[in-house]
């Protein structure tokens, strides 16, 4: 396991310092992502600051849940596609 170590990002203009044991590519994308997503959510509602955050993160825990969902979807049916192919 990769050992932890601090990275300093800015999000909404503010800087965070994270510590993850994630390469700091990672965490950086990360960032940029939520970043990209925050400008969006207050470019298109108007919202302040902090309102437009916690619809960011209702919209981000959306998608992540939606995805989670899909894949484990995805293995169900690839177990049940392996399962077939090993009763032949």
């Amino acid at each position: 396991m990769a050992e932890k170590q601090p990275i300093t990002v800015r999000v909404a203009g503010r800087s965070y310092t994270l510590v993850s044991s994630d390469p700091p590519e990672h965490v950086l994308r990360v960032a940029e992502h939520v970043d990209r997503r925050l400008n969006e959510m207050e470019a298109a509602t108007g919202l302040p600051s902090v309102q437009a955050m916690a619809l960011t993160c209702f919209n981000l825990a959306d998608e992540l849940l939606k995805a989670k969902d899909e894949c484990t979807e995805l293995r169900r049916r690839m177990l049940e596609m392996q399962e077939r192919q090993t009763e032949k």
